[in-house]
């Protein structure tokens, strides 16, 4: 653990369109509560997908050591993937800051970073900076490409691919993330039948292929906004958190949906849970694969983690350093 740098040379990364324009409507907000406790903040507008990605490398080539992302987990994902280049840190001292303006905020929970802006702020200003571990997927994109993405929170196939895509075209994203990916869920389950899928973890094959609804891999606890897939997962212990979901019936599915969003998912007769350090996992059915909250592809699947490589900053009450 470290404390912040009071004089830090910091830039924002703003996705404006995050939250419906909540991003861009909230960021004189934001930028004045900044720069009342940075000083100067260089503003770095997203303008299309994997931007942030792009903005991030080069602050951090120019000597940026604080790079603030300002939006959802998506936006926060891009930034993460703009610190690491063959998995390794591109300024291993450079931290990175967190203003939660997004549908989701997933990450935001496992972090304990406040919604209000002026608080979170004062985090970014005066929390500790904490190492965590980040996780790095290798998968097929939607075009059949070799893709690989680093993430901090959550990763998930089955259901969950096919929710993230579902639940950014619905009405209700632009007014809560939570009930955009509640209606997604339900949605999805009604024509979802199920993936026969196998995995390997740490080289040892599950042994049994799996009938499932959903598969979770978490550096973090929370998706979907606000489902606690990954309810033991600890962001700095070197270990990813696995759980399955097998397939479950219509029934059992509106029964029990309310254990999604609560930390008991582990006592249901279906679900499993294990931890890892490598994950792989194929099927020769098309499983959709979201990674933070965003569908970037499908099965086959192999997941590694990169242990206590990210500095992030956190306020003194974060789950962070506890375990």
């Amino acid at each position: 653990m470290s404390s912040v740098d009071p004089s830090p040379k910091a830039a924002a990364i703003l996705n404006p369109r995050a939250a419906g324009g909540r991003g861009a409507k909230l960021w004189p907000t934001v930028s004045a509560a900044l720069e009342q406790r940075l000083g100067t903040v260089e503003p770095l507008f997203t303008e299309h997908p994997n931007h942030a990605t792009e903005l991030t490398r080069d602050a951090l080539a120019q000597g940026y050591d604080l790079i603030i992302t300002v939006g959802g987990d998506g936006t926060a994902n891009e930034v993460v993937n703009g610190f690491f280049k063959d998995d390794e840190p591109i300024n291993p001292t450079a931290r990175v800051g967190f203003i939660p303006v997004g549908t989701g905020g997933d990450l935001q929970r496992t972090l304990g970073i406040s919604s209000d802006v002026d608080e979170a702020a004062e985090t970014i200003a005066s929390g500790r900076a904490w190492p965590i571990d980040v996780g790095k997927a290798t998968l097929v994109s939607h075009e059949g490409e070799p893709l690989s993405r680093y993430f901090v929170n959550l990763l998930s196939f089955g259901m969950g691919g096919d929710v993230s895509v579902r639940a950014k075209k619905n009405v209700f994203t632009r007014l809560s993330g939570n009930l955009a990916f509640l209606y997604a869920t339900v949605a999805v389950f009604l024509t979802y039948r199920g993936k026969k899928v196998r995995v390997v973890l740490d080289g040892s094959p599950l042994p049994d292929e799996l009938l499932i609804a959903n598969i979770a891999i978490g550096n973090g606890r929370y998706h979907g906004g606000g489902m606690q897939p990954c309810p033991r997962a600890v962001m700095d212990d070197g270990l990813l958190e696995v759980t399955t979901i097998r397939h479950l019936g219509m029934f059992e599915f509106m029964r029990d949906l309310r254990v999604l969003y609560s930390d008991d998912i582990y006592q249901h007769p279906k679900v499993d849970h294990f931890r890892a350090t490598r994950i792989r996992a194929e099927s020769d059915e098309i499983t959709r694969i979201e990674v933070d909250g965003e569908g970037l592809g499908r099965l086959p699947l192999e997941v590694t983690v990169l242990p206590r490589i990210l500095p992030v900053i956190v306020p003194a009450g974060s789950p962070l350093g506890k375990g």
